[in-house]
């Protein structure tokens, strides 16, 4: 599960942008680094919610199909726009280090637990950890980790359907769950990445 994010969250799959693609078209429309963030941290809220309102739409008579799809999308979605926010600020986003902290990102306090249980001290930001030279078992317990507290997420969202199941309603909801989430992960990845001293973007 966290393979499939990184790679299509990171590097991009067909008509969904790379990293490296988002942060380019956003620094071209503003150089200012923040500015560049605010503007894809909105992009992906109204993307987020979209996608929600699409899948709570319909009720229940569309629901059962669409909703798992739904769920991955926002994680894609989340891990993008984690990742962009960490390149944007210094970040190199081909290191496993820093791919693991990105996605530590999306569990919350969760991910000092999940580092603990790898034997990382975990004390601080997640960008302490993006900057360490981690073992490779290290990651992979990480990564694991990240991946069952993300399915275990993703079954509870999807316990949440019959309180999306009336046509309309259920849109609004599903959109406004959605939005809230996105913007909860935007405001944790801020504080967990701050930029870089001085500030660079690896290539």
């Amino acid at each position: 599960l966290v393979g499939k994010l990184m790679d299509v969250g990171i590097d991009g799959l067909g008509p969904l942008d790379s990293v490296a693609k988002v942060v380019d078209d956003a620094l071209e429309k503003r150089s200012d680094p923040e500015k560049a963030i605010n503007g894809i941290v909105r992009t992906h809220i109204k993307m987020s919610a979209v996608g929600g309102f699409v899948t709570g739409f319909g009720g229940i008579f569309t629901l059962v199909v669409s909703l798992p799809a739904n769920i991955v999308e926002f994680y894609v979605l989340a891990t993008r726009m984690v990742g962009s926010i960490a390149r944007i600020r210094g970040y190199d986003l081909t290191r496993p280090e820093v791919r693991a902290a990105v996605m530590l990102t999306l569990v919350g306090a969760d991910s000092q637990d999940l580092l603990a249980k790898a034997g990382v001290a975990g004390s601080g930001r997640l960008a302490q950890v993006a900057m360490q030279r981690l073992p490779k078992a290290a990651v992979m317990v990480i990564n694991k980790g990240v991946g069952f507290r993300l399915a275990t997420k993703m079954g509870a969202r999807s316990l949440s359907k019959f309180t999306r199941a009336v046509p309309v309603v259920g849109g609004a909801i599903g959109a406004g769950l959605d939005s809230f989430l996105m913007h909860r992960i935007a405001d944790q990845a801020r504080q967990e990445f701050p930029a870089r001293e001085p500030a660079q973007i690896e290539a």
